[in-house]
Protein backbone atom coordinates (compact mmCIF):
# COMPACT_ATOMS: atom_id res chain seq x y z
CA UNK A 1 0.00 0.00 0.00
CA UNK A 2 1.39 3.40 -1.12
CA UNK A 3 0.46 6.79 0.29
CA UNK A 4 2.90 8.70 -1.79
CA UNK A 5 -0.18 11.08 -3.39
CA UNK A 6 -2.49 10.81 -0.22
CA UNK A 7 -1.85 13.20 2.53
CA UNK A 8 -3.13 12.87 6.26
CA UNK A 9 -5.77 15.40 7.30
CA UNK A 10 -6.38 13.55 10.45
CA UNK A 11 -5.03 11.55 12.71
CA UNK A 12 -5.14 10.08 16.88
CA UNK A 13 -4.36 6.99 18.67
CA UNK A 14 -6.37 4.40 19.63
CA UNK A 15 -6.48 0.74 20.34
CA UNK A 16 -7.49 -1.17 17.33
CA UNK A 17 -10.00 -4.26 16.88
CA UNK A 18 -11.14 -6.12 14.60
CA UNK A 19 -14.13 -8.65 14.69
CA UNK A 20 -13.31 -12.63 14.68
CA UNK A 21 -13.99 -13.84 11.43
CA UNK A 22 -14.13 -17.72 13.33
CA UNK A 23 -16.50 -17.02 16.10
CA UNK A 24 -17.85 -13.61 14.53
CA UNK A 25 -18.57 -12.25 18.10
CA UNK A 26 -15.29 -11.87 19.88
CA UNK A 27 -13.02 -8.86 19.24
CA UNK A 28 -9.46 -9.29 18.06
CA UNK A 29 -6.75 -6.72 19.39
CA UNK A 30 -4.51 -5.58 16.72
CA UNK A 31 -1.75 -5.14 19.90
CA UNK A 32 -0.71 -4.72 23.52
CA UNK A 33 -0.23 -0.91 22.76
CA UNK A 34 -2.58 2.05 20.96
CA UNK A 35 -1.72 2.20 17.39
CA UNK A 36 -2.05 5.38 15.30
CA UNK A 37 -4.72 6.05 13.30
CA UNK A 38 -5.22 8.58 9.98
CA UNK A 39 -7.96 9.73 7.92
CA UNK A 40 -6.19 10.06 4.12
CA UNK A 41 -7.33 11.74 1.48
CA UNK A 42 -6.71 11.07 -2.20
CA UNK A 43 -6.79 13.80 -4.39
CA UNK A 44 -6.06 11.70 -7.48
CA UNK A 45 -8.97 9.44 -7.47
CA UNK A 46 -10.99 11.72 -4.49
CA UNK A 47 -11.06 8.72 -1.82
CA UNK A 48 -11.21 8.91 1.46
CA UNK A 49 -9.44 6.30 3.61
CA UNK A 50 -9.05 5.33 7.52
CA UNK A 51 -5.46 3.50 7.78
CA UNK A 52 -3.68 2.62 10.51
CA UNK A 53 0.15 0.83 10.86
CA UNK A 54 1.12 -1.94 12.90
CA UNK A 55 5.14 -2.36 11.88
CA UNK A 56 5.11 -3.10 8.62
CA UNK A 57 1.63 -4.36 8.03
CA UNK A 58 -1.71 -2.25 7.52
CA UNK A 59 -3.96 -3.14 10.40
CA UNK A 60 -7.25 -0.54 8.97
CA UNK A 61 -7.04 0.25 4.96
CA UNK A 62 -10.50 1.28 5.26
CA UNK A 63 -12.13 3.23 2.43
CA UNK A 64 -15.19 5.89 3.91
CA UNK A 65 -18.50 5.24 1.77
CA UNK A 66 -21.62 7.83 2.27
CA UNK A 67 -23.47 4.95 3.71
CA UNK A 68 -21.23 4.08 6.45
CA UNK A 69 -21.95 5.01 10.35
CA UNK A 70 -19.41 5.06 13.15
CA UNK A 71 -21.46 3.87 16.39
CA UNK A 72 -20.29 5.14 19.93
CA UNK A 73 -20.93 2.04 21.79
CA UNK A 74 -19.50 3.15 25.07
CA UNK A 75 -17.88 6.65 26.15
CA UNK A 76 -14.49 5.51 24.64
CA UNK A 77 -15.09 2.77 22.10
CA UNK A 78 -16.58 3.03 18.61
CA UNK A 79 -17.25 0.90 15.98
CA UNK A 80 -17.51 0.62 11.85
CA UNK A 81 -18.43 -1.93 9.01
CA UNK A 82 -16.49 -2.65 6.37
CA UNK A 83 -18.27 -4.39 3.44
CA UNK A 84 -15.14 -4.45 1.35
CA UNK A 85 -12.92 -5.61 3.80
CA UNK A 86 -15.39 -7.96 5.03
CA UNK A 87 -15.02 -7.27 8.38
CA UNK A 88 -16.03 -4.48 11.60
CA UNK A 89 -13.09 -2.52 12.90
CA UNK A 90 -13.61 -1.40 16.71
CA UNK A 91 -11.28 1.51 18.52
CA UNK A 92 -10.61 1.71 22.12
CA UNK A 93 -9.93 6.09 23.12
CA UNK A 94 -8.12 7.06 26.14
CA UNK A 95 -10.87 9.64 26.59
CA UNK A 96 -14.45 10.63 25.23
CA UNK A 97 -13.13 13.65 23.80
CA UNK A 98 -10.83 11.41 21.15
CA UNK A 99 -13.56 9.63 20.20
CA UNK A 100 -15.93 12.56 19.46
CA UNK A 101 -13.04 13.70 17.25
CA UNK A 102 -12.61 10.63 15.75
CA UNK A 103 -16.67 10.73 15.33
CA UNK A 104 -17.22 14.35 14.38
CA UNK A 105 -14.25 13.49 11.44
CA UNK A 106 -15.87 10.08 10.50
CA UNK A 107 -18.96 12.33 9.60
CA UNK A 108 -17.17 14.93 7.67
CA UNK A 109 -15.61 12.52 5.42
CA UNK A 110 -18.66 10.62 4.90
CA UNK A 111 -20.33 13.81 4.14
CA UNK A 112 -17.30 14.62 2.13
CA UNK A 113 -17.93 11.45 -0.16
CA UNK A 114 -21.18 11.69 -0.52
CA UNK A 115 -20.75 14.96 -2.32
CA UNK A 116 -18.34 13.78 -4.38
CA UNK A 117 -20.49 10.40 -5.50
CA UNK A 118 -23.10 12.86 -6.30
CA UNK A 119 -21.38 14.89 -8.25
CA UNK A 120 -19.02 12.33 -10.29
CA UNK A 121 -22.38 10.68 -10.96
CA UNK A 122 -23.01 14.17 -13.23
CA UNK A 123 -19.30 13.72 -14.41
CA UNK A 124 -18.09 17.37 -12.98
CA UNK A 125 -15.89 18.58 -10.60
CA UNK A 126 -16.61 19.01 -6.80
CA UNK A 127 -14.73 20.73 -4.30
CA UNK A 128 -15.62 19.15 -1.10
CA UNK A 129 -17.30 21.25 1.58
CA UNK A 130 -16.99 19.22 4.36
CA UNK A 131 -13.12 19.16 4.41
CA UNK A 132 -12.12 21.76 1.58
CA UNK A 133 -10.50 19.47 -1.09
CA UNK A 134 -11.12 18.58 -4.76
CA UNK A 135 -12.71 15.67 -5.37
CA UNK A 136 -13.34 13.48 -8.93
CA UNK A 137 -14.81 10.18 -8.46
CA UNK A 138 -15.62 7.95 -5.59
CA UNK A 139 -16.26 3.94 -6.67
CA UNK A 140 -19.35 2.98 -5.16
CA UNK A 141 -19.09 1.07 -2.13
CA UNK A 142 -22.01 2.41 0.22
CA UNK A 143 -22.59 0.95 3.84
CA UNK A 144 -25.83 1.79 5.76
CA UNK A 145 -26.84 0.98 9.95
CA UNK A 146 -29.35 -0.76 11.11
CA UNK A 147 -30.47 -1.00 14.61
CA UNK A 148 -30.88 -5.18 15.38
CA UNK A 149 -32.65 -6.47 18.23
CA UNK A 150 -33.01 -5.13 21.55
CA UNK A 151 -31.16 -1.43 21.97
CA UNK A 152 -27.71 -2.62 20.79
CA UNK A 153 -26.48 -0.83 17.48
CA UNK A 154 -25.75 -3.02 14.77
CA UNK A 155 -24.07 -3.14 10.96
CA UNK A 156 -25.82 -4.78 8.08
CA UNK A 157 -23.77 -4.22 4.72
CA UNK A 158 -25.88 -3.11 1.27
CA UNK A 159 -23.33 -2.75 -1.66
CA UNK A 160 -24.06 -0.97 -4.86
CA UNK A 161 -23.64 -3.79 -6.70
CA UNK A 162 -26.79 -5.37 -4.52
CA UNK A 163 -24.57 -8.63 -2.55
CA UNK A 164 -26.10 -12.02 -2.86
CA UNK A 165 -28.41 -12.89 0.48
CA UNK A 166 -26.17 -15.23 1.48
CA UNK A 167 -23.26 -12.76 2.15
CA UNK A 168 -25.56 -10.16 3.69
CA UNK A 169 -26.89 -12.86 6.03
CA UNK A 170 -23.14 -13.89 6.97
CA UNK A 171 -22.47 -10.22 7.33
CA UNK A 172 -25.89 -9.58 9.28
CA UNK A 173 -25.30 -12.31 11.70
CA UNK A 174 -21.70 -12.22 12.18
CA UNK A 175 -22.73 -8.38 13.55
CA UNK A 176 -25.37 -8.98 15.61
CA UNK A 177 -23.99 -11.75 17.39
CA UNK A 178 -21.19 -8.89 18.71
CA UNK A 179 -21.76 -8.12 22.30
CA UNK A 180 -21.75 -4.02 23.59
CA UNK A 181 -20.59 -5.53 26.58
CA UNK A 182 -18.39 -6.83 25.65
CA UNK A 183 -16.81 -3.97 23.53
CA UNK A 184 -16.88 -2.35 26.39
CA UNK A 185 -15.87 -4.75 28.72
CA UNK A 186 -12.14 -5.42 26.17
CA UNK A 187 -11.69 -2.01 25.56
CA UNK A 188 -11.82 -0.67 29.53
CA UNK A 189 -9.58 -4.05 29.71
CA UNK A 190 -6.92 -2.92 27.29
CA UNK A 191 -7.31 0.41 29.31
CA UNK A 192 -6.80 -0.59 32.73
CA UNK A 193 -3.87 -2.58 31.63
CA UNK A 194 -2.11 -0.16 30.18
CA UNK A 195 -2.76 1.65 33.61
CA UNK A 196 -1.84 -0.90 35.52
CA UNK A 197 1.88 -1.22 33.41
CA UNK A 198 2.84 2.12 34.35
CA UNK A 199 1.53 2.06 38.08
CA UNK A 200 3.49 -1.23 38.32
CA UNK A 201 6.56 0.95 36.79
CA UNK A 202 6.37 3.66 39.37
CA UNK A 203 6.33 1.01 41.90
CA UNK A 204 9.23 -0.49 41.44
CA UNK A 205 11.14 2.86 40.33
CA UNK A 206 9.94 3.63 44.14
CA UNK A 207 11.10 0.22 45.49
CA UNK A 208 14.18 0.48 43.70
CA UNK A 209 14.80 4.06 45.18
CA UNK A 210 13.56 3.49 48.87
CA UNK A 211 16.31 0.59 48.29
CA UNK A 212 18.99 2.47 47.70
CA UNK A 213 17.72 5.24 50.41
CA UNK A 214 17.73 2.71 53.06
CA UNK A 215 21.23 1.49 52.02
CA UNK A 216 22.48 5.68 52.23
CA UNK A 217 20.19 5.64 55.52
CA UNK A 218 22.13 2.51 57.10
CA UNK A 219 25.72 4.43 55.41
CA UNK A 220 24.74 7.38 57.20
CA UNK A 221 24.15 5.70 60.39
CA UNK A 222 27.19 3.76 60.55
CA UNK A 223 29.21 6.97 59.80
CA UNK A 224 27.31 9.09 62.09
CA UNK A 225 28.00 6.54 64.77
CA UNK A 226 31.86 6.38 64.05
CA UNK A 227 31.96 10.03 64.11
CA UNK A 228 30.03 9.92 67.24
CA UNK A 229 32.67 7.84 68.98
CA UNK A 230 35.79 9.64 67.91
CA UNK A 231 33.95 13.24 68.79
CA UNK A 232 33.18 11.29 72.20
CA UNK A 233 37.39 10.36 72.45
CA UNK A 234 38.62 13.62 71.37
CA UNK A 235 36.25 15.74 73.74
CA UNK A 236 37.18 13.25 76.96
CA UNK A 237 41.01 13.92 75.84
CA UNK A 238 40.68 17.55 75.41
CA UNK A 239 38.28 17.87 79.16
CA UNK A 240 40.23 15.86 80.84
CA UNK A 241 43.77 16.17 79.20
CA UNK A 242 47.02 16.37 81.53
CA UNK A 243 50.74 17.19 81.32
CA UNK A 244 51.51 14.01 79.38
CA UNK A 245 54.32 12.15 81.11
CA UNK A 246 56.85 13.72 78.31
CA UNK A 247 56.09 17.21 79.10
CA UNK A 248 56.60 16.98 82.51
CA UNK A 249 59.18 14.58 82.30
CA UNK A 250 60.74 17.42 79.80
CA UNK A 251 59.45 20.41 82.27
CA UNK A 252 61.66 18.38 84.97
CA UNK A 253 64.68 18.13 82.74
CA UNK A 254 64.51 22.07 81.67
CA UNK A 255 64.30 22.69 85.07
CA UNK A 256 67.60 20.38 86.15
CA UNK A 257 69.23 22.27 83.08
CA UNK A 258 68.44 25.32 83.61
CA UNK A 259 69.80 24.84 87.60
CA UNK A 260 72.76 23.26 86.72
CA UNK A 261 73.55 26.09 84.05
CA UNK A 262 73.22 28.41 86.64
CA UNK A 263 75.88 26.68 88.70
CA UNK A 264 77.96 25.93 86.09
CA UNK A 265 77.97 30.13 85.36
CA UNK A 266 78.56 30.33 88.78
CA UNK A 267 81.64 28.13 88.69
CA UNK A 268 83.11 29.72 85.47
CA UNK A 269 82.80 33.12 87.38
CA UNK A 270 84.39 31.64 89.85
CA UNK A 271 87.08 30.34 88.07
CA UNK A 272 87.77 32.99 86.28
CA UNK A 273 87.70 35.08 88.77
CA UNK A 274 90.59 33.44 91.13
CA UNK A 275 92.73 33.19 87.81
CA UNK A 276 92.05 36.80 86.65
CA UNK A 277 93.13 37.82 90.61
CA UNK A 278 96.54 38.00 91.80
CA UNK A 279 97.83 34.76 92.91
CA UNK A 280 101.50 34.96 93.66
CA UNK A 281 102.04 31.17 94.41
CA UNK A 282 100.13 29.65 91.92
CA UNK A 283 102.29 28.05 88.88
CA UNK A 284 101.96 28.03 85.36
CA UNK A 285 100.68 24.14 86.00
CA UNK A 286 97.80 24.80 88.65
CA UNK A 287 97.02 27.63 85.70
CA UNK A 288 96.86 25.52 82.77
CA UNK A 289 94.70 23.25 84.38
CA UNK A 290 92.42 25.82 85.68
CA UNK A 291 91.74 27.20 82.35
CA UNK A 292 91.30 23.65 81.20
CA UNK A 293 88.38 23.27 83.64
CA UNK A 294 86.75 26.29 82.81
CA UNK A 295 86.80 25.43 79.00
CA UNK A 296 85.56 22.25 79.83
CA UNK A 297 82.85 24.28 82.00
CA UNK A 298 82.20 26.06 78.52
CA UNK A 299 81.83 22.97 76.67
CA UNK A 300 79.56 21.38 79.34
CA UNK A 301 77.77 24.66 79.40
CA UNK A 302 76.96 24.67 75.32
CA UNK A 303 75.96 20.82 75.93
CA UNK A 304 73.32 21.69 78.26
CA UNK A 305 72.03 25.57 76.12
CA UNK A 306 71.58 22.68 73.75
CA UNK A 307 70.07 20.45 75.22
CA UNK A 308 67.66 23.13 77.39
CA UNK A 309 66.73 24.69 73.56
CA UNK A 310 65.76 20.91 72.06
CA UNK A 311 63.93 20.79 75.62
CA UNK A 312 61.81 23.62 74.44
CA UNK A 313 60.88 22.38 70.78
CA UNK A 314 59.99 19.85 72.27
CA UNK A 315 58.00 21.59 74.45
CA UNK A 316 56.31 23.68 72.33
CA UNK A 317 55.40 20.67 69.72
CA UNK A 318 53.63 18.83 72.30
CA UNK A 319 51.67 22.32 72.98
CA UNK A 320 50.97 22.68 69.30
CA UNK A 321 49.84 18.84 68.79
CA UNK A 322 47.60 19.52 71.85
CA UNK A 323 46.04 22.64 70.05
CA UNK A 324 45.67 20.45 66.77
CA UNK A 325 44.00 17.91 68.74
CA UNK A 326 41.30 20.66 70.27
CA UNK A 327 40.85 21.78 66.74
CA UNK A 328 40.01 17.95 64.94
CA UNK A 329 37.40 17.51 67.92
CA UNK A 330 35.85 20.87 66.36
CA UNK A 331 35.85 19.83 62.90
CA UNK A 332 34.59 16.29 64.18
CA UNK A 333 31.83 17.92 65.97
CA UNK A 334 30.63 20.16 62.77
CA UNK A 335 30.90 17.08 60.57
CA UNK A 336 28.70 15.03 63.32
CA UNK A 337 25.96 17.73 62.97
CA UNK A 338 26.11 17.80 59.61
CA UNK A 339 26.20 13.91 59.11
CA UNK A 340 23.10 13.89 61.59
CA UNK A 341 21.25 17.13 59.79
CA UNK A 342 21.39 14.40 56.60
CA UNK A 343 20.36 11.53 58.47
CA UNK A 344 16.96 13.34 59.59
CA UNK A 345 16.71 14.35 55.83
CA UNK A 346 17.00 10.82 54.78
CA UNK A 347 14.66 9.88 57.43
CA UNK A 348 11.53 11.86 56.38
CA UNK A 349 12.18 11.39 52.87
CA UNK A 350 11.63 7.88 53.64
CA UNK A 351 8.39 8.15 55.67
CA UNK A 352 7.21 10.53 52.78
CA UNK A 353 8.28 7.79 50.45
CA UNK A 354 6.21 5.00 52.64
CA UNK A 355 3.11 7.40 52.89
CA UNK A 356 2.47 8.11 49.47
CA UNK A 357 3.12 3.95 48.38
CA UNK A 358 -0.36 2.56 48.55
Amino acid sequence: MSTAREQPIFSTRAHVFQIDPATKRNWIPAGKHALTVSYFYDATRNVYRIISIGGAKAIINSTVTPNMTFTKTSQKFGQWADSRANTVYGLGFASEQHLTQFAEKFQEVKEAARLAREKSQDGGELTSPALGLAAHQVPPSPLVSANGPGDEKLFRSQSADVPGPAERERLKKMLSEGSVGEVQWEAEFFALQDSNNKLAGALREANAAAAQWRQQLEAQRAEAERLRQRVAELEAQAAGEQPSASEKEGSQALEQLEALVQTKDQEIQTLKNQTGGPREAVDATEREETQQKVQDLETRNAELEHQLRATERSLEEARAERERARAEVGRAAQLLDVRLFELSELREGLARLAEGTP
